[in-house]
Formats: structure tokens, C-alpha cells, sequence
């Protein structure tokens, strides 16, 4: 190979694909809904069993402060929902209005929104069902290491693959 054609793939490889402003919308848009699909089913089951927790015999036994934490856990866990399923609506909305490219922006902030609430839903789920479970002390701190496990894998990771292999 050419030093010529050398300096044409680094440069490729800097400038990232050739596409234009729509087809850079539509290729993330793609890539972004693909994402939320595996978010959304999450959410969605972890809502469903949540909306059946207070039908149960049981959650009339609950503490007082395990039914604060049961009802912060739904009202969370139907915003991440919300969060979850709006990009969908967003692009149903817009769609043919030309604003592709913000309506990509828009979705992304409500995905990354939905994550982070999802976090939050699956972190007091996790706190609600482990005192159910077991009264001991180390409760807390279980929650604390799953909460420090998905902040690494969904945050922490990506963020720091981010830094480390792009320049901006």
C-alpha cells in the first residue's frame, strides 16, 4: 500500500463515516430504537409485576416504611416508563417534518433519562424486596454494591470507552 493510500484511510478513520446530517438522523435513529426496545422490555415487565404488588395479601403485613419505599418504586417505575416510551411517541409525532436529527437529540436525552430512572426503579425494587426477604443489616449495603455493579456496566464504562477512544 501507498503512503498516499495510508493517509487516506487515517483520515477516514478520524473523520468517522461520509453521510449526510439526515443520513447520520436516520442511522442513529435506528441504532437509538434498537437500544430502547431492550430498556423498554425491562421497564415494562418490572412495571407489571410492581402494579401487582399491592393486590397481594402480604403487602397489607408490610411496614410502614416498606410501603413508602413499594410506592416510590412504582411512581419510578412508571416515569421510566414514560421516559422509556416516549421516543416513540416523539418520533410518531414528528415523523415527516423534517426535524429528524432533533428529534434524535430529544430521544436520546429521554433515553438516557429513562435509564437513569430505571436504575433508580430497579435499585428500590431491589431495596423493597430484600427486606422483605431478610431484616439483616446488610441489606443496604447488597443495594449499594448491585447499584455500584450497574452504574460500572451503564454509566462508568461507556463514559470511560467514550473518553478513551474518541475525541469528542
Amino acid at each position: 500500500m501507498t503512503d498516499s493510500g495510508t493517509r487516506e484511510e487515517t483520515a477516514v478513520r478520524r473523520r468517522g463515516r461520509d453521510e449526510t446530517e439526515e443520513e447520520r438522523a436516520d442511522r442513529m435513529w435506528t441504532e437509538l430504537i434498537q437500544e430502547v426496545r431492550v430498556a423498554q422490555m425491562g421497564v415494562q415487565i418490572l412495571f407489571g409485576f410492581l402494579l401487582t404488588v399491592v393486590f397481594q395479601p402480604k403487602y397489607e403485613r408490610l411496614s410502614d416504611t416498606d410501603q413508602r419505599i413499594y410506592l416510590i418504586t412504582v411512581v419510578l417505575g412508571a416515569c421510566a416508563t414514560g421516559a422509556l416510551i416516549g421516543p416513540v411517541s416523539l418520533h410518531r409525532l414528528v415523523s415527516g417534518r423534517r426535524v429528524k436529527p432533533q428529534a434524535v437529540r430529544w430521544a436520546s436525552r429521554l433515553t438516557l433519562l429513562g435509564l437513569v430512572l430505571l436504575l433508580a426503579t430497579t435499585t428500590a425494587s431491589l431495596l423493597l424486596i430484600l427486606r422483605v426477604a431478610t431484616h439483616d443489616g446488610f441489606v443496604p449495603w447488597l443495594v449499594a454494591g448491585v447499584v455500584g455493579w450497574y452504574l460500572l456496566c451503564w454509566f462508568a464504562l461507556p463514559l470511560w470507552t467514550r473518553h478513551r477512544y474518541t475525541a469528542g
